[in-house]
């Protein structure tokens, strides 16, 4: 059987004028900014005047945990957006946007896929209105700006050994995750260690998604503790007068884009923290702007629900006083089988015991996002080698839990083939059955806080952390921030910190190697493992096949 790659696919996509798009919604053309004919910013204007009118039903699209059979969770949010306007409904959809390190490395894009794709899925995977850059660009002022401060005579009494903020690029690139920054004379400034992080994983990324306006964005940047003096006096980003240039730079950046699905249905896509080193989530203004817009607006949370939605209900909902009516949790045959024990070159064979093994990755999820009171609908992403006794077997597992799966075709069949999961969806989003709460209280100590999503989320019997982690968690809690949700950063292919330990596993540990205090974006970063804010590239990168070809056109980028 013969398919058309994902970029084909786009490319004969009948797209309809950005203004168009936005007339669906009723966004006035004067409040679009176009970048070309197909994509535009959202003026702040309208965005202010938007986010005061009524309020849709959210509804978050999550996953199991990531395997290499392949889930799906953009193809089928953006499949659902475009099955609920088949159904009548008035429907928007909002994503993150893609960062040049996996797409260059081995992830790919992030538009959806197959007939469930946002357009123009070319230009989002490759600097789409440049928001990225502005980030990058806006955080490196800002360290530009503390060694330069360093320079002329340091007169905020910079402890050089503690300063805690580093650069950031958005390509992966492990040789500079430590360096010596300054090197070669006087004039270069003071030699000290230092390092890059991805841009996704930069506070201020965190921050323009979980800004309101330009005036908290800079409000949010002020907040930044760079760095600490010898007494251990925290120093602030204000305290150097970058947060206003930053905020400059950051003006477009904060407008959140609107693109279109294949059907010409509206999709905002706007942010793009990583959900296993950030928090996960499209920006707060584009999911409030489209509640504002749509009777039902979908979302999602990056990788696996125990990162993605757990920092979505946790962090996001919280900051934001979102509350979600339903989650779908999208799962696959072949990646249950991989839990099972299958081979990924063994696949394509009918294996239903494998099946039945690798459910309990499934059930885990299913459990988590019904303890913060949200109902939950699973997401079967069909893929051509599945068998009925296999589809059976999972739905079979899932209605064991109190819950129902559905079979969703929209990778080859659009919107005609997610009609089911569409309807069910808002049957139980107009049904307000949802008793949304997160996991814990802002009065909850710190350690606290790690250990509550260690034990109900990853089902860890404890957490490890030395003395130096507990004393720093203890000070943050002194100086008035002990009242943060917490980020945890650790891998993404299992729910410990291993990440070969495939399943539902109990009875492990979750050690923590460093916590980072993100005052501005207002949560506490928590990495474990051996997880990395700085990815390196794998040995076969995929910018090895990325290039034009003969006609001009782009070839590679999936």
């Amino acid at each position: 059987m013969t398919f058309k790659t994902d970029i084909e696919i786009a490319r004969e996509a009948k797209k309809r004028p950005i203004q168009e798009i936005g007339a669906k919604l009723g966004i006035p053309s004067e409040h679009l900014l176009p970048f070309g004919h197909d994509k535009a910013k959202v003026s702040q204007e309208f965005v202010a005047d938007a986010r005061g009118r009524k309020r849709g039903k959210l509804i978050l699209v999550t996953a199991i945990n990531p395997t290499p059979a392949g889930e799906g969770k953009t193809t089928t949010t953006v499949g659902l957006g475009d099955g609920l306007n088949a159904i009548g409904k008035n429907a928007a959809i909002c994503i993150r946007e893609a960062s040049l390190g996996p797409n260059f490395g081995m992830k790919g894009g992030a538009a959806g896929g197959g007939y469930a794709q946002v357009v123009p899925m070319e230009d989002m995977n490759l600097h789409f209105t440049g928001d990225f850059h502005a980030i990058t660009s806006a955080h490196n002022l800002l360290s530009a700006m503390i060694d330069n401060h360093i320079y002329w005579g340091n007169e905020l009494e910079i402890d050089e050994r503690r300063i805690t903020w580093r650069r950031v690029m958005d390509m992966n690139d492990r040789a500079l995750r430590d360096m010596v920054v300054s090197l070669g004379g006087v004039s270069n400034g003071f030699a000290r260690q230092t390092g890059f992080d991805i841009t996704v994983a930069s506070e201020v990324m965190a921050i323009l998604c979980l800004a309101a306006d330009l005036e908290d964005l800079q409000n949010r940047l002020g907040d930044i503790v760079i760095a600490y003096r010898r007494d251990k006096t925290p120093i602030y980003c204000r305290d150097i007068g970058a947060e206003g240039a930053m905020t400059v730079l950051l003006k477009d950046a904060m407008q959140p884009n609107l693109v279109q699905t294949l059907e010409n249905n509206p999709a905002f896509v706007h942010g793009g923290p990583f959900a296993n080193i950030a928090h996960g989530c499209n920006s707060v203004v584009a999911t409030q702007t489209a509640l504002g817009l749509a009777d039902y607006v979908v979302t999602e949370a990056g990788f696996g629900a125990d990162l993605g939605a757990e920092k979505f209900f946790n962090i996001k909902c919280r900051k934001a006083g979102l509350t979600p009516s339903v989650a779908v949790i999208v799962a696959t045959v072949r990646a249950m089988k991989m839990n099972g024990g299958v081979a990924k070159a063994d696949l394509g064979a009918e294996n239903v015991e494998a099946v039945q093994k690798g459910c309990p990755n499934l059930g885990r999820h299913v459990e988590n996002v019904k303890s913060f009171g949200v109902p939950v609908v699973v997401a079967i992403n069909h893929f051509h080698s599945d068998t009925d006794a296999e589809v059976d077997a999972v739905k079979e597992y899932v209605a064991s839990l109190g819950a129902e799966a559905i079979l969703c075709r929209h990778w080859a069949q659009g919107s005609a083939g997610i009609a089911e999961l569409a309807t069910r969806v808002a049957e139980i989003a107009d049904g307000d059955r949802a008793q949304f709460a997160p996991l814990y209280g802002d009065d909850m100590p710190l350690f606290e806080k790690i250990e509550t999503v260690a034990r109900r989320i990853y089902r860890a019997d404890e957490v490890l952390a030395d003395g130096k982690i507990r004393s720093q968690l203890k000070e943050w809690e002194t100086a008035g921030y002990g009242h943060l949700p917490i980020c945890m950063a650790k891998t993404q292919y299992s729910f410990t910190t291993d990440p070969n330990r495939r399943g539902a596993p109990v009875n492990h540990s979750v050690p923590v190697r460093e916590v980072r205090l993100a005052a501005g974006a207002g949560f506490i970063v928590v990495i474990c493992g051996e997880i990395m804010t700085m990815p390196g590239l794998p040995r076969k990168p995929a910018a090895q096949s990325i290039r034009f070809n003969e006609e001009g056109l782009i070839e590679g980028l999936f």
